[in-house]
């Protein structure tokens, strides 16, 4: 059976630009899931669990509303709150997977289809180590070359940046290949560079095993980086900004 649905194994690069210099770089990989062929993938697919608990495992409430509700109808109701609502084909999700029962996706993006096929919209769904989720919805408007979409940051993220940010999202549609740079910038200039990348391999339960076995501790060392970084970053003199008690959008009070 062909799917759409496939793995990219590759890698994350974040890099400090201000007022401290900083870089890191980790291996990852990650799932590309069309929503509507989840129902078949679960039949055909040993190794990674579909809302059920297993090494490997993808589950519907790490995302969208995040009480296990269908994500289809979630992501539809973004588009249509910003003026998207007659993009009605194919939903496809990049996501990291669960490992051992846990994962922390900073970044998951949601690839929204016309029903002709071609990309419409993306839905960026960001994460926090607080629990906090704030979702960013934009029109595509070129052919599939790279696209670039900016936006006010609207969550508190990190701890050494203020909230008074800015978001460039450049992403390509997956193909063969896989490239999602983010660009933070505050009123001083550039501060933070976020970059995956990853090449296109097919879902099948080899290839996962292979890429389970090159990154057997991936989503604790991805949480787990982040403190490290965190605390290097803290170590070099990088300023540290409080976090404010969040509203229901996400946003700050």
């Amino acid at each position: 059976m062909t799917t759409t649905s496939c793995l990219y194994d590759g890698e994350v690069m974040h890099q400090r630009l201000r007022p401290v210099r900083h870089r890191f770089v980790y291996r990852v990989f990650s799932l590309y899931l069309d929503l509507a062929e989840i129902p078949a993938l679960s039949e055909r697919l040993r190794l990674l669990r579909f809302e059920r608990p297993g090494l490997l495992a993808f589950r519907s409430s790490d995302h969208g509303e995040r009480d296990g509700s269908p994500l289809e109808p979630w992501v539809r109701r973004q588009l249509a709150a910003n003026g998207l609502g007659d993009v009605d084909g194919p939903i496809r999700l990049l996501c990291f997977p669960r490992l051992f029962g846990y994962v922390f996706n900073p970044l998951s993006i949601y690839f929204c289809h016309a029903a002709s096929g071609e990309l419409r919209a993306i839905v960026y769904e960001v994460k926090n180590t607080f629990g906090d989720q704030c979702c960013y919805v934009f029109a595509v408007e070129s052919d599939g070359r790279a696209m670039s979409h900016g936006c006010a940051k609207g969550m508190y993220v990190s701890p050494f940046i203020a909230m008074d940010a800015r978001y460039m999202f450049t992403v390509r549609e997956p193909g063969e290949r896989l490239a999602v740079v983010i660009r933070e910038t505050v009123p001083e200039g550039p501060i933070l560079v976020a970059a995956q990348s990853g090449v296109r391999l097919p879902l099948t339960d080899r290839q996962l095993l292979r890429a389970l076995a090159g990154n057997l501790l991936m989503t604790f060392k991805v949480i787990a980086g982040i403190h490290v970084e965190a605390l290097r970053l803290w170590l070099k003199g990088a300023p540290y900004y409080p976090r404010e008690k969040p509203t229901a959008n996400g946003r700050p009070a």
